[in-house]
């Protein structure tokens, strides 16, 4: 130890401090800019909701994706079938021409997961046990992911959005205050974003309004209505030209003579191929938009349509555009989600949360200080100075990271305070311990830091392991408790290692020259 000297330790614990201070000082205060730590919803208040996903859709969605590809391979091969119809859980059809058969076996072959029932030129397809399985296991994990982006997209802070139970889905939001806000962000979450290209069936769209659901499905074909009159019917194929799955990009734009906020989208390579190779083939028929069952334009084809991009216009609202544009940047909703509990947690009882926390802690914190003064001498006004550096860095780090603050991390703040005076104390009951042998002041200090080191790495680092695997494996509160936990415990490593060793190689050469230790580190040695 280089005695009465700054060192790299107390260099180190000095910018840290500095670090803490400019950091957390915007969260402290609303004069000054920077990034702040947000309030989780237990303290700020919001909007509390479990959501079921509807698998079975999930399901159906697949036999849909499969029967159209199914079409678009007959149609590019010269493939002649007919019966063609969907069913929930399966996709019917018939060839009229057994030298065929050979090229749709060697197509569905290539699709995994299939069950192929083959009764002559008849085929039934749907899917195996397993491939079930595992496309409702994905609608659920997709539609976790889905949600959790488009809510990120929405510009809310910290929202938590994890899986629960087998097939639910918790969603909390903090911030949301009004009525309004609530709606928008509920809508958000539900929108299915489901965009499908479908030709309209010229031949019998004039019967749009006469015509049953069971009779359009005879001729493979299904009703939807217009987004702004349901009163208008359209008539299209049931087997979508394409889908969003082959989206790419959407964009609030303009209409250039309307100045209407449109939705512009772009189609991946796959979609911009065949969305330029049925228009090329269909000029002068129509081409539905279809988003959710509803059609939101169906313009006539006047040219071949390259480059793989569109536009969706149906009189939205700027802030509606920005809604649906979102929702289709984040990706469909394999599978719909219906609300099961929806509750709201007012602004006020944020506030009591807050004030009561903030007692606790203020309690706390005046009670160790004390207690460190009172017990340990001059050592525990250090062990008090890096105390406070240790909340200044963990309330900086969480502000820099944008975590957000809850209830159980107000807890873990409280905790951290008392993990962080921990290790001081095993270092000073340490140094006491060499001075009641009658080593001399600077030899305790030296050897009380290495004796007390393997004691506090291994406190730490246990609590540590803990907090990641609480964040890991936990949601909304519990992951708030960790996050606070994780960087108090690192934070206390610096101050507590780094910081008050620091301070004591500064002023070890004023305290052997004293040699009061009663003073210095609370026992009289005889």
């Amino acid at each position: 130890m280089r005695n009465g000297k700054i060192t790299y330790r107390l260099i180190i614990f000095a910018l840290a401090l500095i670090f803490g201070i400019i950091f957390s000082a915007p969260s402290f205060t609303d004069k000054l800019g920077g990034s702040k730590i947000s309030l989780g919803l237990d303290l700020q208040g919001g909007l509390h909701m479990l959501l079921g996903v509807e698998t079975e859709e999930a399901v159906h969605s697949k036999i849909k994706s499969i029967a159209a590809s199914v079409n678009y391979f007959a149609k590019k091969e010269d493939v002649l079938i007919d019966s063609f119809k969907i069913r929930e859980d399966k996709v019917d059809f018939e060839l009229l021409d057994a030298d065929e058969a050979a090229k749709i076996d060697g197509m569905l072959k290539d699709i995994k997961g299939l069950n192929v029932q083959k009764e002559g030129l008849k085929y039934s397809v749907g899917l195996t046990d397993a491939e079930k399985a595992e496309t409702i296991e994905y609608a659920i994990n997709q539609a976790v992911e889905t949600i959790r982006n488009r809510l990120d997209q929405f510009g809310l802070a910290e929202p938590t959005v994890a899986r629960q139970g087998k097939d639910n889905i918790l969603v909390e939001l903090p911030g949301i205050k009004t009525a309004a806000d609530e709606q928008r962000a509920r809508d958000l979450i539900a929108k299915a974003a489901h965009l499908q290209l479908m030709a309209v069936d010229e031949k019998r769209q004039s019967q749009a309004n006469s015509m049953s659901e069971a009779e359009a499905e005879s001729y493979g074909d299904i009703i939807y209505p217009d987004v702004k009159n349901a009163q208008i019917k359209y008539v299209v194929k049931n087997i979508p030209v394409l889908d969003g799955a082959m989206l790419t990009d959407a964009r609030v734009a303009f209409d250039q003579r309307t100045n209407a906020p449109i939705i512009s989208f772009t189609l991946n390579a796959e979609g911009a191929r065949i969305f330029g190779d049925f228009t090329g083939a269909n000029v002068g028929k129509r081409l539905a938009i279809v988003l959710d069952g509803k059609v939101y334009s169906a313009p006539s084809i006047n040219e071949r349509i390259g480059g793989g991009s569109g536009q969706i216009s149906g009189g939205f609202s700027v802030e509606e555009a920005h809604d649906v544009a979102i929702a289709l940047r984040s990706g469909a909703l394999l599978a719909p989600v219906k609300m099961l509990e929806k509750r709201s947690v007012g602004p006020s009882l944020g506030a009591d949360s807050i004030r009561q926390s903030m007692i606790a802690l203020a309690s706390a914190s005046v009670l160790v200080v004390l207690f460190m003064i009172v017990y340990y001498g001059f050592s525990g006004i250090l062990a008090n100075i890096a105390l406070v550096a240790n909340i200044l860095i963990l309330v900086a780090v969480m502000a820099m990271f944008g975590a957000a603050l809850t209830l159980p991390g107000m807890a873990g703040i409280v905790l951290t305070i008392g993990m962080a005076v921990d290790a001081n104390v095993i270092i000073n009951e340490r140094i006491r311990e060499l001075l009641r042998d009658g080593a001399s002041i600077a030899t305790s200090v030296k050897k009380g830091y290495e004796n007390a080191m393997s004691a506090i790495i291994d406190a730490n680092l246990t609590t540590l392991i803990t907090s990641v695997v609480l964040y890991a494996y936990g949601t909304g509160p519990v992951k708030g408790f960790a996050v606070t936990m994780g960087i108090g415990i690192i934070a206390s490593m610096i101050t507590a290692i780094l910081g008050t060793h620091g301070m004591f190689d500064t002023i070890i050469n004023k305290i052997e020259k004293s040699g009061n230790t009663r003073f210095w580190f609370g026992y009289k040695r005889v």
